[in-house]
C-alpha cells in the first residue's frame, strides 16, 4: 500500500526470507503507486526488493501505466475472470531457482465487487488446464464477501496447495489446512501504514464517513507492518503442509 509499504518491504523482506527459508514469494500489488494500481518502475522495485511475483485485483487498470508493460512482464498477472480481450495474463506457471513449477491463479469475486465471470468456473477451467504441468497452484482470491472466499477455499479444497484470500486490507486469523492439504486464509493483511483506515489517512476516512461529502483519499503516513503468510509445501505431492501468519512492524 504505497510508499510505507514499499519502504517496509525494502527493509524487512530479505530478513523474513532468510529467517523462514523461504524459496518464492507472491505478493497483491493493485495499490502499490500511491494506493491505487502500479506503475512499471514501482513493479521493478518490487522485483529488487525480493519479490518474485506479482498478482493484481480491481484497482489493476487504476494507474495507466500498466498498459505500457502488463503484456510483457512475465511476473505478473491479473485477475484472469476479466473479459478474454482485457490485457495482461490471469495466471502463469514459473519455475523457481530450484526447479519446481508453481502454477499462479489470479481471480476476482463478484459480491460487492465488479460484475465479473463466473471466478469459480473460471478457476475450474484453468486449474484444469496447469494441474498436468504444475502440482504447486497457488490461488490469489481478490473478493471482498468473507463468506464468497471461504466458499473458494472449500470448493478448490485437494485441487490446489493455497486460496489466499486478498482485498479488505484487513488480516484474518483463520489460516488452516482443509481436509483435502489445501492451505486457506481468508484475507492475509495489508503491507502499508499502521495508524490508518486500511492504508489511507484516518482523517479524510473519518470526514467522508461523517459529512458524506466526496474527500481526495491519500496514503497514511507514519509507522508501517508488513502483513502476510509463510506456507510450507510437499513438493512431490503438491499439498500444504503448513500455514501460519506473519506480521512485522517498523516505526517511522
Amino acid at each position: 500500500m504505497g510508499r510505507p509499504g514499499r519502504r517496509i518491504i525494502r527493509e524487512k523482506l530479505s530478513h523474513i526470507k532468510n529467517k523462514y527459508e523461504v524459496d518464492f514469494v507472491i505478493a497483491n500489488g493493485e495499490n502499490a503507486a500511491g494506493g491505487n494500481g502500479i506503475t512499471e518502475k514501482i513493479a521493478q522495485e518490487l522485483f529488487i526488493s525480493g519479490i518474485d511475483f506479482l498478482t493484481m485485483g480491481n484497482h489493476i487498470w487504476d494507474n495507466k501505466d500498466i498498459f505500457n508493460f502488463i503484456e510483457t512482464e512475465n511476473r505478473m498477472i491479473r485477475p484472469a475472470n476479466y473479459p478474454a480481450t482485457a490485457p495482461g495474463k490471469g495466471y502463469q506457471i514459473v519455475e523457481t531457482d530450484n526447479g519446481l513449477k508453481i502454477g499462479i491463479l489470479n481471480i476476482s469475486g463478484r459480491t460487492f465487487m465488479p460484475p465479473l465471470d463466473c471466478p469459480f468456473r473460471t478457476a475450474d477451467t484453468i486449474i484444469e488446464e496447469i494441474s498436468s504441468v504444475a502440482n504447486i497452484i497457488i490461488v490469489d482470491f481478490h473478493a471482498e464477501a468473507t463468506s464468497e472466499k471461504v466458499a473458494m477455499g472449500w470448493y478448490l479444497d485437494g485441487r490446489v496447495t493455497l486460496v489466499a484470500g486478498t482485498h479488505t486490507h484487513v488480516q484474518t486469523a483463520d489460516e488452516r489446512i482443509l481436509p483435502n492439504g489445501t492451505a486457506y486464509i481468508t484475507d492475509i493483511g495489508m503491507t502499508g501504514p499502521i495508524n490508518s483506515v486500511l492504508g489511507i489517512d484516518k482523517e479524510r476516512v473519518i470526514n467522508k464517513f461523517i459529512t458524506q461529502m466526496p474527500v481526495r483519499f491519500e496514503v497514511a503516513k507514519g509507522p508501517a507492518e508488513l502483513n502476510g503468510i509463510i506456507v510450507a509445501v510437499n513438493d512431490v505431492t503438491g499439498k500444504a503442509v503448513a500455514i501460519s501468519r506473519i506480521r512485522e512492524s517498523m516505526e517511522n
